[in-house]
């Protein structure tokens, strides 16, 4: 069906998940998975992360990322709700995985070899929830965040 001029500018920009300690959720994301932070920001109660791939070649300014933190797609947006990081009877966010709260299912990441990426996160001791190996879909992998989120691993071109 084709756009209408209603939707024609419309993209999508970003997804949101809760972590529950963003120095650890930060890392993960920004060293091994190799995003960009391209801005925070403290709004009293929580802080937001807003992070991405850098296909500009590390041109970009800091004042540039947070500028163009809206107009880009595929952006990870990290809440920290204050306090969770510290809380020892917290119990963490469901990863949409399980019951309860079964829905949200997984973030994806395109990698130009699956192989090699999985190798990389063993040795930087990443958890896995499916190896390449392992089921059916053997060009495929599911990593997990430090919150338990599932990151699908994939490669560059996937065929179904």
């Amino acid at each position: 069906m084709p756009r209408t001029a209603e939707t024609a500018g419309f993209r999508f920009n970003h997804t949101m998940i809760r972590v529950k300690d963003p120095k650890v959720s930060v890392h993960f994301y920004t060293e091994i998975l190799g995003m960009d932070l391209l801005s925070e920001k403290n709004m009293g109660d929580f802080t937001l992360y807003f992070l991405g791939y850098d296909h500009d070649n590390g041109s970009l300014s800091a004042e540039e990322k947070e500028k163009t933190r809206f107009t880009r797609e595929g952006v990870l947006e990290l809440t920290h709700n204050h306090g969770t990081e510290s809380d020892a009877n917290f119990q963490g966010y469901s990863s949409g995985n399980s019951d309860p709260g079964r829905g949200f299912g997984h973030i994806a990441i395109a990698v130009d070899d699956v192989e090699k990426a999985c190798e990389r996160f063993d040795a930087l001791g990443v958890q896995f929830k499916k190896r390449p190996s392992d089921g059916k879909m053997r060009h495929i992998a599911f990593i997990l965040d430090p919150d338990g989120y599932w990151i699908e691993i994939v490669p560059g071109v996937l065929r179904l």
